[in-house]
């Protein structure tokens, strides 16, 4: 499904963020990514969401590669892989229902389906009493739940985190892990970048990948 193969990405003026990484997430999978800051956790999201095409290697995203991908296949791999980031990225000013219903606006979902939706997607996330509320009303965790909402808008197939709960304390950062287990366990594919070991250890059954200074240097489930 996710496939990297000898991927390394190289910055005009930052250098190498990665150095001939191959992994394989399948289906399904459940998986962090960890590692120090700057060891190339990000830089490995963008690369699977295509938002960024490696230096050398080939990242194939169902089906897709970054050696031949069109545009009209750049627009179906986003669509089809959620990204939920650790600044929530929310519109200001916007309710949690709003800000779900315009990814479904933009991806062109029929004007009547798009509120029954969004209120679906709030549901599944525990938000459904807040859905009326702007989101500067709403604590980190119920913002950080309204992102993954809007990140589901597409059905995807994959979800990527990156250090989702970075600005989360502990309670609220052991509630969007356990709605992510949630998530995985309903057949979608995790995988969700933190340098929290503490985390990862009350997860053991999740594969771990561990990057350093753009290698990977541990894989615990290898191909």
């Amino acid at each position: 499904m996710i496939k990297l193969t000898n991927v390394s990405k190289e910055y005009p003026k930052r250098g190498y963020a990665l150095r001939d990484v191959s992994f394989h997430l399948k289906k399904g999978q459940f998986a962090f990514f960890t590692g120090h800051s700057g060891s190339g956790k990000t830089t490995t999201m963008r690369l699977v969401h295509m938002a960024e095409k490696p230096t050398q290697g080939e990242v194939r995203v169902t089906g897709y590669s970054s050696e031949s991908v069109t545009e009209r296949g750049l627009w179906q791999v986003r669509r089809r892989v959620g990204y939920v980031f650790q600044d929530f990225r929310l519109l200001p000013g916007r309710t949690a229902l709003e800000n779900v219903a315009f990814v479904l606006e933009v991806t062109g979902t029929p004007r009547k389906a798009i509120v029954p939706i969004a209120q679906r997607l709030l549901a599944q996330v525990g938000l459904a009493p807040k859905a009326g509320a702007f989101v500067n009303e709403l604590s980190g965790g119920e913002q950080q739940r309204v992102s993954i909402a809007r990140a589901l808008a597409n059905d995807p197939f994959v979800l990527l985190a990156d250090e989702p709960t970075g600005n989360l304390d502990e309670r609220a950062t052991r509630g969007i892990l356990d709605l992510f287990w949630d998530i995985n366990a309903k057949g979608m594919a995790v995988l969700m970048a933190t340098h929290d070991l503490e985390l990862i250890k009350r997860y053991p059954h999740a594969r771990v990948f561990e990057l350093d200074q753009g290698r990977l240097v541990y894989d615990s489930a290898p191909d």
